[in-house]
């Protein structure tokens, strides 16, 4: 589906999708950006919005990789930052896979 977004609608969809750090990140690895991708529908899941609800934006929703670890990180911008904090949801756990096929993403959000 990501794949198939790229070839259709270009730098378009990847700007409107993806901060500049995740397109650094994934480098053009189309499993790395469908992996984020399921990501950012798994976050606004949780935090009962959907993707434009409440202000969300996908670039709201930020997968990075620690420099370290390698491991996904999540981070949270504008409004889906604020909504987090509206429901007190204070820690934010998130694991990724991928294979040529498909992409998956789980997250779990902790209450304060």
């Amino acid at each position: 589906r990501v794949q198939q977004a790229i070839e259709r609608h270009g730098e378009r969809f990847l700007h409107r999708v993806y901060t500049s750090g995740e397109l650094h990140d994934c480098r053009d690895k189309v499993e790395s950006l469908a992996a984020r991708f399921a990501a950012k529908e798994a976050v606004a899941k949780a935090l009962g919005t959907g993707i434009w609800r409440h202000g969300i934006e996908w670039t709201d929703i930020e997968v990075r990789r620690h420099v370290e670890s390698g491991a996904p990180t999540l981070h949270l911008h504008r409004a889906a930052a604020d909504h987090s904090r509206v429901l007190q949801l204070a820690e934010w756990s998130i694991s990724l896979s991928h294979d040529r096929e498909r992409a998956i993403a789980f997250v779990v959000a902790l209450s304060s």
